[in-house]
């Protein structure tokens, strides 16, 4: 039933809002491309966060199918008709991509890599220089077998130095394949070593759960767990790592998502039921759709509550996993953060700040309050609807919701430790990044410290000012630094 009213539903949205086609056969002859540009804009019509801020996704843009299709060949290819629909510059994290396959596979963390995660700096005097810094190496990779290890530094891929310019061409082309040189720190103006390895990318999934672990400092129990990405073909796994976190009965608990560009929405709220226990079925977070959702459903407030069960199911709505979550009902939680933390990441930070003691230690998150809708190239834009286009495989991921906590607060332009939620600010040191999950490596370290003595002073005197990161490699992937929501099951009324 909330199948067909989610159909129904949508189908009342195109009936109502689309550019008022009449049935008729066109007089273009209709191409595969031309599909595709009136299946861009039919998804950014209804459901884009920005429609009514753009002037061609008006619901009266159009009055024929042939206007349409004349309109939008005047562009060369779907990534420009999509570019030219999107409210840029307020818009940052809305794409298309050419493969679904691909972009589904990357949501549960299966992506053509060679293993290495990294940020990109700049030099600290050839500002237009950059230098990458490994900030962990993703098991059974090709850069594993290559004995690559945190805290290598790299200048040029296949001879060329990297630059502002060129990184994206030399780091994410199409190119399977590139060897890649390596340097010495030398103050922020790294020099080569002579050191060079080629590295191959393939398809390799990796475990979100990267460390969890048990640490025990003055007789205190913190269990800290490093956590990468929020895929839900892990949550069984994640619910296991909390029971087992319960069973050692700890005092704390670090949850360090300095690396977490985001994901799942839902995988969000288990995480932060995991966390707690205490608020089941109270607001966790409210979404704040477009007007024309708002319009069609007046009294509807879109939400997500804390919950006491996990319950994942398949697109035919089989049930993959089904259990009661393991909850620590903690009221305080320390979280490490950074400039690659994200969207799904910052949810989980903000709304727990609603309810419990959150502390942050780390660097200003990315300030990704929006999240976003996988939308397929068939009637009612999913995958599972009526007349699915097998002609290509594009999809859209625009952003179709702004999120909150309970309290209707975000951080649009990130959440600073210290200043918008107590804790430490505190950056990487790349001369000295340390293992992660070692009671030693800095940020680590100085979490347990504020744990222990509750001291906000931050003893780590050194500046890095001058060094600017600019990217983070999981920007590349087709999921990055995405919140994934669940298709709200929109109730007529």
């Amino acid at each position: 039933m909330k199948t067909l009213l989610k159909t129904f539903l949508i189908l009342y949205l195109f009936m109502v809002t689309s550019c008022e086609k009449t049935p008729i056969e066109p007089v273009l002859e209709v191409n595969v491309q031309d599909d595709i540009n009136y299946f861009i804009w039919k998804g950014l019509n209804v459901f884009y966060y920005w429609q009514q801020e753009v002037p061609d996704l008006a619901d009266n843009r159009f009055g024929t199918f042939n206007e349409l299709y004349s309109y939008f060949r005047n562009f060369t290819e779907p990534e420009t008709v999509f570019e030219n629909l999107l409210n840029r510059p307020e818009d940052r994290f809305s794409v298309i991509v050419d493969d679904y396959i691909r972009l589904e596979n990357s949501f549960q963390g299966l992506n053509l890599s060679n293993g290495i995660e990294f940020g990109l700096v700049r030099y600290k005097t050839l500002t237009n220089n950059v230098f990458g810094y490994v900030r962990y190496v993703v098991q059974n990779s090709d850069a594993a077998s290559k004995n690559i290890t945190r805290g290598q530094l790299f200048t040029t891929i296949n001879g060329q130095q990297l630059t502002e310019n060129n990184f994206r061409t030399l780091l994410f082309s199409e190119n399977t394949t590139y060897t890649m040189g390596f340097a010495d720190y030398n103050d922020g103006d790294p020099i080569a070593n002579g050191d060079f390895v080629t590295l191959e990318k393939t398809d390799l999934q990796e475990n979100p759960i990267a460390i969890h672990k048990t640490i025990e400092v003055n007789n205190q129990k913190i269990g800290y767990l490093m956590y990468n990405q929020f895929a839900s073909n892990y949550d069984a796994e994640l619910n296991a790592v909390f029971s087992n976190f319960k069973a050692q009965n700890i005092n704390d608990l670090i949850i360090d998502l300095r690396y977490n560009p985001g994901g799942s929405t839902k995988t969000a709220t288990y995480l932060g039921s995991m966390i707690t226990g205490q608020f089941t079925d109270m607001v966790f977070s409210k979404e704040l759709w477009n007007q024309k959702i708002r319009n069609a459903n007046p009294q509807e407030l879109f939400i997500n509550n804390f919950t006491n069960k996990i319950r994942n199911t398949d697109s035919n709505g089989s049930v993959l996993v089904e259990e009661p979550i393991k909850s620590l009902g903690l009221n305080r939680v320390y979280i490490i953060t950074s400039s690659a933390t994200a969207s799904a990441s910052e949810l989980v930070i903000n709304a727990l700040n609603a309810y419990i003691d959150v502390k942050l230690v780390g660097a200003k998150t990315v300030g990704k309050q929006v999240g976003s809708l996988t939308l397929y190239d068939s009637d009612n834009l999913r995958k599972t609807g009526s007349n699915f286009n097998t002609d290509h495989r594009y999809a859209l991921q625009p952003l179709v919701l702004e999120i909150t906590n309970k309290n209707n607060e975000n951080y649009p332009n990130g959440i600073t430790p210290g200043i918008d939620i107590s804790g430490i600010e505190l950056r990487e040191d790349f001369e000295n990044l340390g293992i992660l999950g070692a009671p030693s490596e800095p940020l680590l370290a100085r979490t347990i410290e504020y744990i222990i003595t509750g001291a906000k002073e931050n003893t780590n005197t050194k500046k890095h000012y001058f060094l600017n990161e600019i990217y983070d490699s999981k920007l590349a992937t087709p999921a990055s630094n995405k919140m994934i929501s669940e298709l709200i099951e929109f109730p007529l009324r």
